[in-house]
């Protein structure tokens, strides 16, 4: 019987609560560190799966047949089903060279490593998504939204001028966090006509717009007051990025680019540079997104511009303003639902999938 909490010592509650910590920290530690070996073995049994497939034409009856025999000599292992042992097959098909355990992508865990394989074709896609997933730490959830939304075709897309402001290797990492073009899908199927509308709406979703913007941004202000010489000015939207240590001034337009554009938001930029930036902040980056722009009349506007600026387009749907050659990148749902079929005989295609 344990002992009444009368007669526990004072510092009792705040060792057990360290000690739970250290315990729940280690069980963590040896999970990603259980990881790699287990994916490893799983890429090694689709090996022999795929050459026994290949040399002997095994059939869905003999996979089920192997998984049962499995499952009875190992009772207590969890992914011996038919469904994961032909997922370990199309594992080791999709990445062929082995050691397995040397390559990013054993670092994932198995689950976002079958939706790796059902949701994208390209395999430079693939080590687009596993990069990101292992730098950002991302969830399922969020991997299977980041793919759907393809990011792989936007990230690093927006025109800017970083090269000619920056020193490369931050002028490099900057681009890669600015894409082209901004899916603002949470918006629904409104067409916010004024940018007050839009700014809203950004700020009612900060959860999800900061989620399309990418990890290191943190939202700042909205309306943000600058007295510039007698007058006030209010910029849309202020964020701060970590891993750059600037500000990024957000102007939005519920229309297409003008080239006028380029000196209010250079203007709010030097603003926030004079005003709020601390001595230890780089300068300030300005970001302007557009409701549709020609890439030719950017390009001559941000020409010979000092200061750091990137110009992208922001849309509520993705699909229809990509390029044709784009969009088959990704296969559609009834294409995803259609292999998973001929794979895994009990899933049934729905009937009029669409992408």
């Amino acid at each position: 019987m344990a002992p009444l909490a009368a007669s526990l010592p004072t510092d009792y509650a705040a060792t057990l609560q360290e000690i739970k910590t250290h315990l729940r920290q280690a069980r963590i530690r040896a999970v990603l560190a259980a990881n790699p070996i287990v994916i490893e073995s799983y890429w090694h049994t689709g090996k022999i799966i795929l050459a026994r497939q290949k040399e002997a034409a095994w059939g869905a009856k003999v996979i089920d047949r192997l998984a049962a025999d499995l499952q009875e000599e190992f009772p207590d292992m969890s992914g011996l089903s038919g469904r994961n042992l032909l997922s370990m097959k199309l594992f080791a098909k999709a990445f062929p060279n082995g050691p397995i355990a040397k390559q990013p992508v054993s670092q994932l865990p198995w689950g976002q490593i079958i939706r790796l394989l059902q949701m994208v074709k390209a395999p430079a896609a693939r080590d687009f998504y596993i990069r990101e997933t292992l730098t950002h730490g991302w969830s399922r959830a969020i991997l299977e939204l980041q793919i759907q939304n393809r990011l792989h075709l936007r990230a690093g897309k927006a025109q800017n001028n970083f090269a000619l402001t920056m020193p490369p290797a931050e002028s490099d990492m900057a681009a890669q966090l600015f894409k082209d073009p901004y899916l603002f899908d949470f918006l629904g199927t409104a067409d916010p006509r004024r940018e007050a509308e839009v700014e809203q709406a950004l700020v009612d979703h900060i959860q999800k717009f900061l989620l399309e913007l990418g990890t290191g941004f943190a939202f700042v202000g909205r309306q943000v007051r600058l007295e510039v010489g007698n007058k006030d000015y209010s910029l849309d939207l202020l964020f701060y990025h970590l891993r750059l240590r600037r500000y990024v001034v957000v102007e939005l337009k519920a229309r297409e680019f003008e080239p006028g554009d380029v000196g209010q938001i250079n203007l709010y930029r030097a603003a926030v540079d004079d005003l709020l930036r601390h001595p230890d902040d780089q300068s300030t980056i300005g970001l302007l997104l557009c409701k549709g722009k020609d890439r030719l009349v950017v390009e001559y506007a941000l020409k010979g511009l000092d200061q750091s600026l990137a110009v992208a387009a922001w849309q509520t749907q993705l699909t229809e303003s990509l390029p044709a050659e784009l969009r088959g990148s990704l296969p559609s749902i009834a294409e995803i639902e259609a292999e998973l079929a001929q794979d895994f005989p009990t899933a049934k295609p729905r009937k009029g999938g669409k992408a």
